[in-house]
């Protein structure tokens, strides 16, 4: 099976066990949550899911949202988050992340924070004995005018 097809198929999952109606939905950032994103707006679509607000954790997942029509809002109209579904860079065994390689770290973390369920969808190629094998540990540099 191809890793797209996973990538289907997790976020399908995710969505089926995790999303409901009326809920408040933090959209995470990269390639398998952009198929959660595509799949929540489906469902808004031809109407298994209502009354979604989703809570983007980066520019891209923003404007991937907004192109699907998901109704969007920000942690200062929406400060609690039912459930996030996002993803990671690495991920050891026993479940630490290192998150924000696409640059979206603080927005990532913000939405997080903010949700009562976090949920990390990744693929094999992303499981690590050690993290930092595969990429640099990443840091952003937060100031007050970036809010």
């Amino acid at each position: 099976m191809q890793i797209e097809d996973l990538k289907k198929q997790t976020a399908h999952y995710a969505i089926e066990h995790f999303i409901k109606n009326g809920m408040i939905i933090g959209l995470g950032t990269g390639s398998t949550t952009a198929y959660v994103i595509r799949e929540i707006a489906e469902r808004i679509k031809d109407g298994r899911l209502k009354n979604i607000i989703g809570i983007p954790t980066s520019k891209d997942s923003e404007d991937l949202a907004k192109k699907s029509n998901i109704p969007l809002g920000t942690l200062y109209t929406y400060p609690s988050i039912d459930v996030t579904i996002d993803g990671a860079d690495e991920v050891d065994p026993n479940l630490d992340l290192i998150k924000g390689l696409g640059g979206a770290l603080l927005r990532e973390k913000l939405v997080a924070e903010a949700s009562k369920q976090e949920i990390i969808v990744i693929d094999d190629r992303k499981r690590v004995k050690q993290l930092g094998e595969k990429a640099p540990l990443p840091v952003e540099i937060f100031t007050k005018t970036r809010c």
